[in-house]
């Protein structure tokens, strides 16, 4: 007789919809989203430094909202739409990494992914923000090397391709 696989006690099968694509994990009740997305799905882009939502290392967008996945179970995003930094544009020719490029902005890169996606939510509701808009939405994400200046003109750098590409961030 074969055997069946049996769940361990408080792991759970869910459903997430990651960078477009629904993804079947099996995780426990208290397991944060980062560690699904790192260690479950190999999704590595998003990455872990605090552990308590202050630096946002660990930010991914759900439902177009920049979210840290560090300190909510990943039982939480059901039925939402999780992007990473591995697909905002898998090809790299989203507005915003075309001018994180041009601008140079990474020197560590750890705190990248999260003030990438930073940048494209605030310029998906925002087209044309000023410096303060900038920093106001970038402020929650810390960035070691100090790269604010060039993170602000890679932004307004990427509110300008969006504006040349039609709109579409």
């Amino acid at each position: 007789m074969p055997r069946t696989s049996i769940p361990e006690p408080g792991v759970n099968n869910i459903i997430l919809n990651i960078n477009g694509h629904d993804r079947t994990v099996d995780v426990p009740e208290d397991m944060p989203l980062l560690w699904a997305l790192r260690d479950i799905l190999n999704l590595t882009g998003t990455k872990y430094a605090c552990g308590i939502g202050s630096c946002g290392s660990c930010t991914v967008l759900v439902d177009g909202k920049p979210t840290r996945s560090c300190r909510t179970p990943a039982m939480r995003f059901r039925n939402r739409k999780i992007v990473t930094i591995e697909g905002l544009d898998p090809t790299g020719n989203h507005p915003v990494q075309r001018a994180w490029n041009d601008e140079d902005v990474p020197q560590c890169g750890y705190c990248q992914g999260g003030q990438i996606l930073t940048a494209a939510a605030l310029l998906a509701e925002n087209p044309n923000p000023s410096d303060g808009d900038i920093d106001d939405a970038m402020s929650g994400i810390l960035c070691r090397c100090g790269t604010y200046p060039r993170i602000r003109k890679a932004t307004k750098r990427a509110a300008k391709y969006s504006a040349e590409d039609g709109g579409d961030v």
